[in-house]
């Protein structure tokens, strides 16, 4: 598979794409096939979320599929029932010795064996020569949805416990670590060819902080899953003021966002770094041209590393133009077979 060729640094004949949210609202058969059922019925029905995930993949020449799910799923296996109305919240935050006491450590395949289903059924029936991806929020990303019950903006709440009760918080971590890495193991035993590790509020953090609240127990379930084989890419969303304590977290790949630019985060890690990403989602608004110069500008970029994988630095908007996401991905296939990868 030429995508996981390049997240384990080898040489491929072009550079490979997927994009996150690709399974989603901005197709009108993902449109269309919410008609039919909610967003948590679609995750919770294996026969819609392999469909979901393989929308795109009919349309476009993607490399990639990643399972259509969220990464607030095994929340609930761990006892914190989950909303999503249609933002996601938590009617019942954890934010007490007690409340942290009280979670499980589930197994994923009898509490999620529903995703495991949408796995296995999207590796059958998906090309060969294309990866499927699982997911997980990172042990940092999913405490916070957990003690603030849904988005935040200060994040005052996960703030008010780091401070009242530092050891209350690593045990929520720790436990989030175990059932996020039970999860992915899940997702790669039941065919996932590779696995990323979303920490989306991540980068909100200060440097010591994020090293001991989110690179720590992110490295934990890292290092747990690599045993299975398979690649692990860790997305961090703000990762340029801690981009060099990245790679100690044993990921295969690491994943950038749009606010810093790719050949830079190559200058500063080295051109031995697989990287992933990371044109800003606002560029497929655009022109079809200025998709096509964006896209060459970020894959030239990729070429000085080790191994690159085309994705955008953010989840694609659900207003972006169907065309264009075709432009992007024929130019990324194009420009990346140029003078080779």
């Amino acid at each position: 598979m030429r995508f996981i060729k390049a997240c384990l640094g080898q040489p491929v004949d072009t550079t490979p794409i997927w994009v996150m949210r690709q399974a989603g609202r901005y197709l009108p058969e993902y449109l269309a096939l919410r008609e039919k059922a909610s967003f948590l019925e679609m995750c919770r029905t294996p026969a819609l979320a392999a469909e979901a995930t393989l929308q795109p993949m009919r349309r476009y020449d993607l490399d990639a599929a990643i399972i259509f799910s969220d990464i607030l799923v095994p929340v609930e296996a761990m006892g914190v029932p989950v909303e999503f109305v249609p933002e996601p919240r938590l009617p019942s935050p954890v934010r007490t010795r007690e409340d942290v006491g009280r979670l499980g450590t589930p197994d994923a395949r009898v509490k999620t064996g529903f995703v495991m289903e949408a796995v296995t059924a999207v590796r059958r029936a998906l090309d060969p020569a294309r990866a499927l991806i699982g997911f997980a929020g990172a042990p940092y990303t999913i405490a916070t949805y957990m003690v603030e019950g849904g988005g935040s903006k200060d994040y005052l709440n996960t703030r008010s416990l780091v401070a009242r009760e530092p050891e209350v918080f690593q045990d929520l971590l720790d436990r989030i670590a175990d059932t996020m890495a039970d999860y992915l193991e899940a997702q790669i035993e039941a065919g996932a060819d590779a696995v990323q590790v979303f920490d989306s509020w991540a980068g909100t953090l200060a440097p010591a902080a994020f090293r001991r609240f989110a690179l720590a127990p992110a490295r934990s379930v890292i290092e747990r899953v690599r045993r299975k084989g398979v690649p692990v890419i860790y997305f961090v969303n703000g990762v340029a003021g801690v981009l060099e304590d990245i790679p100690s977290s044993g990921a295969d790949v690491i994943g950038v966002d749009f606010r810093v630019e790719l050949d830079r985060v190559i200058q500063r890690l080295g051109n031995d770094t697989v990287v992933q990403g990371n044109m800003d989602p606002t560029v497929l608004l655009g022109s079809p041209d200025r998709v096509k110069d964006a896209a060459r500008e970020i894959v030239n970029a990729g070429k000085k590393a080790q191994g690159h994988i085309f994705n955008l630095g953010h989840g694609i908007l659900r207003t972006t133009p169907v065309e264009n996401m075709a432009v992007l991905v024929d130019a990324v296939h194009e420009e990346g077979a140029r003078h080779g990868q």
